[in-house]
């Protein structure tokens, strides 16, 4: 087809479906009537995804609905009138209440900065935090609200570079006054970033909170709004000074629970409370506009403590989950790449196959930091009570208590991008530096 199909009057049509509607003189966003099998169907011409197939042709009906009509011999398309072309516009801000707290909104994308991208019929990045204050007029009475735009990545494209300057530009923003940070984030790997900046803004005198969205502002089912309302609350007026991450507590829309950076996972892959505190209680909830806290344990605001930036990470870590059957190799071959650092992802109470023992001799033996996390999402490790676990004690690896993985992956690039000392990234990682590690096992 010669990318006819990359044509933007008709995105993502390609072969008959295309051809009829070229001979119509038709564009996406017209007004269209199709006549097949003695029907018609009227409707407004929809742009398809690309990875669609060749011989159908969707159009929005009255009713709202879109349809896809089969393309066969008989099919004839008729143009009945010329659309708008579809834009997003954001309304005007609302107007500032200059006696209210500074928030500054740093937008890097994902789907709480996201609209529906009719070229895939996907989310793609596209809204600013200017946008997002722009259609969230509620954060007027919150706060006075500062917007940059650091980037427009999801969140599975960012990298611990990534991570620095959001740091910077956070310390940037607190070193100018503001009385806290809100991080527009990407859902998928927003525990790695909340983790990284645990440990790259050490006291913190204001809050830093990033929310995300599951699903895009542009969906009536969107928890974007909320989410950010949360977060610009807190942000505004919360009593902790923590790094937290700002999603729904539950499937409703009632309330907003705040998770400690370091202790927080993402636990389903599509549900608005898909975020849960491991191992801990959440640190605060936000329902009807008053906000809770859920426990005493928090470093608490304090406008006069000067933040310390610690914001470089060696990448040169792994994390390895261990599965039956896995071949030593792999960690053979992160010795061999000039890695510093593995986590292992062990089982239960912090294990490995005894194959894998030779390898991570090798490891330890050639510099490399070893230390264990445990696959179970709750409880801890204890390396003790188990033969194979006092073994690979024997041998040199760490063990992390409740440390989730993600973090101690985060945690150890920290380490290693603070110090090229071993030993004193090793004394970094068994520290308790932002509440990664819990005094004790509570059940939740």
């Amino acid at each position: 087809m010669g990318g006819n199909h990359d044509l933007p009057s008709l995105p993502g049509y390609k072969g008959e479906a295309l051809k009829i509607l070229r001979e119509a003189e038709a564009q996406a966003g017209d007004l269209i009537r199709i006549f097949k099998d003695g029907t018609s169907y009227e409707g407004v011409l929809m742009p398809r995804s690309e990875y669609g197939d060749e011989r159908h042709i969707v159009i929005k009906i009255r009713s709202g609905y879109n349809i896809g009509v089969r393309v066969t011999a008989d099919t004839r398309v008729e143009k009945v009138g010329a659309g708008a072309k579809v834009t997003f516009k954001p309304p005007p801000p609302p107007k500032q209440r200059p006696n209210l707290p500074r928030v500054s909104i740093l937008s890097t994308g994902g789907t709480i900065a996201s609209r529906v991208d009719y070229r895939t019929g996907a989310v793609r990045p596209a809204i600013s935090a200017e946008d997002l204050y722009s259609i969230v007029p509620e954060l007027s009475d919150i706060a006075v609200i500062e917007t940059e735009v650091i980037f427009s990545l999801f969140s599975e494209d960012l990298t611990p570079k990534h991570w620095t300057r959001i740091a910077e530009t956070v310390a940037k923003r607190i070193g100018e006054g503001v009385d806290g940070v809100v991080i527009t984030h990407g859902t998928d790997t927003m525990a790695y970033t909340a983790a990284a900046l645990s440990f790259a803004l050490q006291d913190l005198p204001v809050p830093v909170v990033l929310v995300g969205a599951q699903r895009s502002e542009d969906r009536p089912s969107s928890d974007a709004a909320l989410n950010l309302i949360g977060a610009v609350s807190a942000a505004a007026e919360a009593p902790f000074a923590e790094v937290v991450v700002a999603m729904h507590e539950t499937v409703s829309d009632n309330a907003v629970a705040f998770h400690r950076g370091t202790k927080v996972r993402k636990c389903h892959t599509s549900r608005r409370d898909a975020f849960k505190s491991v191992n801990v209680n959440p640190l605060a909830r936000l329902a009807d506009g008053q906000l809770t806290m859920l426990t005493e344990d928090y470093r608490k605001r304090d406008h006069d403590r000067e933040l310390t930036l610690k914001p470089n990470f060696d990448e040169r870590v792994a994390l390895i989950k261990f599965y039956p059957g896995m071949n030593p190799r792999l960690i053979d071959l992160y010795v061999d790449l000039g890695y510093r650092g593995l986590i292992l992802e062990g089982t239960g109470l912090g294990h490995v196959g005894r194959k894998c023992f030779p390898s991570i001799r090798k490891a330890v033996e050639r510099g490399l930091i070893v230390a264990m996390a445990s696959q179970c999402i709750w409880g801890r490790v204890n390396m003790n009570v188990y033969t194979n676990g006092r073994d690979l004690l024997a041998l040199g690896v760490i063990p992390l208590g409740d440390m989730l993985a993600e973090t101690a992956l985060v945690k150890l690039m920290w380490a290693l991008g603070e110090t090229d000392d071993p030993e004193e990234a090793k004394a970094l990682l068994r520290t308790n530096m932002a509440g990664e590690v819990s005094a004790r096992s509570i059940y939740i």
